[in-house]
């Protein structure tokens, strides 16, 4: 009998060791979700942006933004400020096309949208 639990024992042993691998996507606080916090927060604050915002006051309510374009059409020079809104792929990359495009002409905002980009464009 004690051969036995000898023998139960030495294998139980050789069988719950193992390897751990741990995964995250690289958020800070290892939330899976944090990136979706996040855009839900950007679409909120952008829903609440008036035309005409300075430039600094957008960036002062959303932080840094994931791209930045200047655009020259004209005589007008264009900057347009991106922001993660949209994520297509859980990857933690974020790409243009999951962000919303905000375009200021003299620092002050006069659109959002793709539809605005493409006026521009």
């Amino acid at each position: 009998m004690k051969k036995l639990l000898l023998a139960t024992a030495l294998l139980s042993s050789t069988v719950l060791t193992g390897c751990v691998v741990a995964v995250t996507d690289g958020e800070i606080n290892g939330s899976h979700y944090g990136w979706k916090k996040e855009q839900k927060q950007n679409r909120e604050k952008i829903s609440q942006l008036k035309m005409g915002t300075e430039y600094q006051s957008v960036l002062n309510k959303l932080g840094t933004p994931d791209f930045t374009d200047m655009v020259s059409k004209g005589e007008t020079v264009y900057q347009v400020l991106y922001f993660a809104t949209n994520s297509k792929h859980s990857d933690g990359v974020v790409t243009k096309d999951e962000c919303t495009p905000l375009l200021f002409k003299d620092s002050k905002l006069v659109g959002f949208g793709d539809t605005a980009l493409a006026q521009l464009l």
